[in-house]
């Protein structure tokens, strides 16, 4: 039977805000989840079953029709916004620090 504080413990781990209010109610719920997927142990299955691992195939297509490397480059940099030179200017999304 799960507890309140293991109740707690899975919210703080999942990073969400239970209540005080609400611990109660997970409590059972969680008991509840946990006798349902405890039904798998009482499947019966055969001792022989063959685990095999999937036939690995490459899953890319041909290149038939490439274009020729900077074809779109021009077009693309006319359209950007904000240049700097031949740079392209970005929001700063990762900072060191």
């Amino acid at each position: 039977m799960a507890t309140v504080e293991e109740v707690k413990k899975l919210a703080a781990l999942a990073r969400v805000e239970v209540g005080e209010a609400e611990l109660e109610k997970f409590t059972k719920e969680f008991d509840a989840i946990l006798a349902y997927v405890g039904q798998l142990e009482k499947l019966d299955l055969p001792k022989d079953l063959k685990v095999s691992t999937p036939v690995l195939r490459n899953v890319y297509r041909d290149d038939t029709n490439a274009t020729e490397s900077g074809t779109w480059t021009k077009k693309m940099v006319d359209a950007f916004p904000e240049k700097e030179g031949d740079y392209l200017v970005v929001k700063q999304i990762i900072s060191h620090g």
